[in-house]
């Protein structure tokens, strides 16, 4: 065969696999950025009430308190839960690392192999729905100020 067929058929290849991998990055994306909570939905909020009280009170606090001294590790090494309130760090984080958290629990979502914790990965307990929802629910309950620095966090982690 003539060495212009070669290099066609590695030429069509090369393009071929380049917009495979641009497909499957860009759709990675834009799934890694479809997150978003929803603290003015009524409906998700009752849903989210409910996701709290059952799976998240008994740790983060009736009332989003958390636990005492939760940034100063217990005798058993691990953290005590944080507070959600407006007192943590919960609105520090945009709304896909939240929801990556709470799914798949602190050490998978930020790739840290030997980090221990006491909060379990919800990925196989609650749906997607249930965790947006809970995560609305604990964002509808801080000042509007909060709520409105955290918009702008979404944004710019949204843009990178």
């Amino acid at each position: 065969m003539p060495t212009g067929y070669y290099i066609g058929a590695i030429t069509a290849s090369a393009i071929a696999i380049a917009a495979m991998a641009w497909w499957l990055l860009t759709t990675q994306s834009n799934q890694a950025q479809a997150i978003e909570l929803q603290p003015a939905n009524e409906a998700m909020l009752s849903k989210g009430a409910e996701v709290y009280r059952t799976e998240c009170a008994s740790c983060h606090g009736e009332n989003l308190e958390g636990e005492p001294n939760w940034q100063t590790r217990g005798d058993d090494g691990l953290l005590p839960a944080p507070p959600h309130d407006e007192t943590g760090h919960t609105w520090h984080h945009p709304d896909q690392i939240l929801f990556d958290i709470t799914k798949l629990g602190v050490a998978e979502a930020a790739n840290l192999s030997d980090y221990e914790t006491a909060m379990p990965a919800y990925g196989e307990s609650l749906s997607d729905e249930e965790i947006i929802a809970v995560l609305s629910w604990i964002k509808a309950q801080w000042p509007a100020e909060v709520q409105a620095r955290h918009d702008i966090l979404n944004k710019r982690y949204k843009r990178n």
